[in-house]
């Protein structure tokens, strides 16, 4: 692959308990386990990371499908949710669900759009056939 672009972050401190911080100072947050994982929340933590950049990238590649076949997104929106639970052998398992709001089309339309978006998105190539992800089409 040639690289268009290169992210750096580095974290320190305990992990999910610690800080990380990107290399151009862009990020720089600290991370607190989640309560409903027995921390003390309150801070960032991987998954909410994750899911800013699965949203955001999706979005994108939303974008891209609609400009090649000339639609109007108007004022869509990528919602993702993040969840982590138990592999069921001694490790832990990623799920995600994408939920796209595109109110100027009819249902159908915008879920062939979305669908086309997770066949080009790269966090969709990265995740596909390791965790579970379902694309949503949704009112809001």
């Amino acid at each position: 692959m040639d690289a268009l672009y290169t992210a750096e972050a580095l974290a320190t401190g305990g992990g999910r308990d610690g800080h990380v911080r990107t290399s151009d100072g862009q990020l720089d947050l600290d991370l607190a386990i989640p309560e409903s994982m027995g921390g003390k929340g309150g801070a960032a933590n991987p998954e909410l990371l994750f899911a800013a950049g699965y949203s955001a990238c999706f979005h994108s590649a939303l974008q891209a499908v609609a400009r090649s076949e000339k639609v109007d997104l108007g004022d869509s929106t990528v919602g993702a949710k993040v969840s982590i639970g138990s592999n069921g052998e001694g490790g832990f398992q990623l799920a995600v669900v994408l939920e796209v709001v595109i109110p100027e089309l009819p249902h159908d339309e915008a879920q062939q759009i979305a669908d086309k978006a997770h066949q080009v998105c790269p966090y969709s190539n990265a995740t596909r056939g390791n965790i579970d992800v379902e694309v949503n089409v949704v009112d809001d």
